[in-house]
């Protein structure tokens, strides 16, 4: 936890149960927690597959469910393509290039006060 942001580092080949317990972890981590918002890093992710795209937009709606925002961090353009050919770009997700600018996407909605439910602009 870095204050009220969960920060979740994925790197090299994430295998499928890995995901899957991962998926339980940050749910457990934000029922038990103050956590505002989750950074997903991505940047050491060379492939996101079918199943690994649909978890992450599980945890991203999860999390929504819980009142913390998720961004995801680091994502290169193949992977980017890959979910959104897969629809799995869900509503409310964010990205950002790197961790720094994440926690400073998430810090300026909590500062203002925007809510879970509002869309950034173009």
């Amino acid at each position: 936890m870095l204050g009220d942001i969960l920060l979740v580092t994925l790197h090299g080949e994430v295998h499928d149960g890995t995901v899957g317990q991962l998926q339980q972890d940050v749910a457990q981590r934000i029922a038990h927690s103050t956590a505002t918002g989750v950074v997903i890093d991505i940047s050491g992710v060379d492939v996101v597959d079918s199943f690994l795209g649909r978890i992450l937009a599980d945890i991203a709606s999860t999390a929504r469910l819980s009142a913390a925002r998720t961004v995801l961090a680091g994502m290169r353009p193949a992977v980017a393509i890959t979910l959104v050919e897969l629809g799995l770009a869900p509503p409310g997700l964010h990205t950002a290039p790197d961790v720094a600018r994440a926690r400073e996407l998430l810090g300026r909605h909590a500062s203002s006060g925007t809510s879970s439910d509002a869309e950034d602009g173009p």
